[in-house]
């Protein structure tokens, strides 16, 4: 049975209240990590795997499955929360993140846990990862999608262009960017460090198709998915407009929390503001 528009806001909005008090747990566990992106994104990652990507946790490998590239892979806490509650691996593994000998990683590797489909990490080359997944799907005659996950600071990487020229040259219709829009990076926020607007206007004249959303708002996203996979001819970018640190009032808009653990006090603050119990 197809569920309500309103039973899935609601669905996600605990959700993702339950993924963001992992985020910061593993991250403090961890004494290492970027919250602040991680926050910012797990929004559309968890409505990706929850209503939109095609995927069986049971056969990761399946060949017509839909492919997620997290392209701004320092946000892979965000990724290993949403892969171990839809049972990837077990969600007590999330306490090894970054540990000697962890499969958890600091950024994604291949063949570590399942569901992780590239390395990424080196800002810049995931969309061109993608874009070859979408033209091989494109030549293989299949019928998935490539979605991929794109960050502030990264897509003033000259590579981020190279694949967006590619991608429309091809056609790939079936490659769907996200681009989570929190403004900021690791030295400031983008604005001050390298601007990026005019966003859409620079995105549509690479001859991408472009939708801007609030990317906590979970109806606007589950449209725009549903925007991207209608439309035909050309890429799509979805600019999800989002809140570094979102969920956290000492993280939100703090570049200071782009790459800092919280302490013991500091996750207690967190847990008990995202509605969890501190241990």
């Amino acid at each position: 049975m197809t569920s309500s528009l309103s039973d899935r806001v609601a669905h996600l909005t605990s959700l993702c209240a339950s993924l963001r008090a992992d985020i910061v747990t593993m991250i403090a566990k961890a004494g290492s990590g970027h919250p602040g992106g991680s926050l910012s994104a797990v929004d559309a990652i968890a409505t990706l795997y929850a209503y939109v990507l095609r995927h069986s946790p049971k056969n990761p490998h399946w060949p017509d499955r839909d492919r997620f590239i997290l392209s701004k892979g320092h946000g892979v806490p965000a990724l290993y929360a949403v892969l171990a509650h839809f049972g990837y691996f077990e969600k007590s593994e999330l306490s090894s993140l970054r540990t000697l000998g962890s499969r958890l990683q600091g950024h994604p590797v291949v063949g570590t846990v399942p569901g992780i489909e590239a390395c990424t990490g080196s800002l810049g080359q995931g969309l061109s990862v993608a874009q070859g997944m979408a033209l091989g799907g494109i030549l293989d005659q299949k019928s998935f999608n490539v979605y991929c996950m794109l960050g502030d600071g990264e897509i003033q990487e000259g590579q981020i262009w190279e694949a967006a020229m590619s991608a429309a040259k091809y056609k790939s219709e079936n490659l769907i960017a996200i681009l989570d829009r929190n403004r900021g990076q690791i030295d400031g926020f983008t604005k001050d460090v390298m601007p990026l607007e005019p966003l859409v206007d620079k995105w549509t004249a690479f001859g991408w198709q472009v939708k801007s959303v609030d990317g906590h708002d979970y109806a606007q996203l589950l449209d725009s998915f549903a925007w991207a996979q209608q439309r035909a001819g050309s890429p799509k970018l979805i600019v999800a407009n989002t809140v570094k640190g979102k969920g956290v009032s000492f993280m939100e808009n703090d570049m200071d929390w782009h790459g800092a653990a919280p302490n013991k006090e500091q996750l207690a603050k967190a847990l008990i503001e995202l509605g969890a119990r501190p241990e």
